[in-house]
């Protein structure tokens, strides 16, 4: 059994999820949801600066780019 501590770093991804793009959204179905879901991820990875990672996208730090 892991700690509670063990899933805050999902519990904020999801809460990110749902207040920047799910909630944004009237979701008209599947389909959509999953168009809507996947661009807010590629934006989390490719463009979004993060606090944690000195205002760089996790994208620029895996790839070691500027």
């Amino acid at each position: 059994m892991g700690r509670s501590l063990d899933n805050i770093f999902l519990e904020r991804l999801w809460r990110s999820l749902k207040q920047e793009a799910v909630y944004l959204h009237e979701l008209q179905d599947g389909f959509h949801a999953k168009r809507i879901i996947k661009d807010w991820i590629n934006f989390y990875n490719a463009e979004r600066p993060h606090s944690a990672l000195d205002k760089r996208s996790p994208d620029n730090v895996f790839f070691d780019t500027q």
